[in-house]
């Protein structure tokens, strides 16, 4: 789960199926009481309706909460002095990182840090989309150590140009008509 809007969708659907929850948070649920093995079916059978699935593997949790701490990293923490990235993923998952990298780099074929910058890289094109920030404004709000640094990761990682992306935002109109 990557939003509060997962998290309403989970409520939702254990309500309907009146199971009770003591928590809902992002990637976990805590139930009240036993669940009966056909209301987990049902509940596993909704979910994966809204495309999410019950977890049960401790390493696919742990890549969940990885990708959790890497979503609040890069969508939640604008603001904020940069972060020391694998010290604040080791915090929030609360196992070493050096185990986490091992697993997360076993199940997803790419590091850690790789899905950090592709996942920094999708937040600047939303930035360069929906917002009319100047790039030099976003290389500092994503915590690119500068505006030539942003623009390689973004060419590596799409094969443009950040302004170029930009501009086909918003094509001119046809000027033969």
């Amino acid at each position: 789960m990557e939003s509060r809007r997962c998290k309403t969708l989970v409520k939702n659907e254990m309500d309907k199926l009146g199971l009770k929850h003591l928590t809902v948070e992002l990637g976990e649920v805590e139930f009240e009481g036993d669940i009966s093995d056909q209301k987990l079916r049902l509940f596993d059978a909704a979910l994966k309706n809204l495309g999410l699935e019950i977890l049960v593997d401790k390493r696919s949790l742990l890549i969940t909460k990885i990708k959790d701490a890497v979503y609040q990293l890069v969508y939640l923490t604008d603001d904020l002095p940069k972060p020391n990235y694998s010290d604040y993923i080791r915090e929030k998952v609360n196992v070493s990182y050096s185990s986490l990298s091992n697993i997360f780099s076993e199940k997803e074929n790419t590091t850690i840090e790789k899905y950090i910058i592709i996942q920094r890289i999708e937040r600047v094109k939303e930035l360069l989309l929906y917002s009319d920030l100047a790039l030099s404004d976003i290389a500092f709000k994503m915590h690119f150590s500068s505006v030539a640094h942003l623009s390689n990761q973004f060419k590596k990682i799409t094969g443009l140009t950040p302004s170029f992306f930009r501009k086909r935002r918003n094509p001119l109109p046809n000027s033969s008509t």
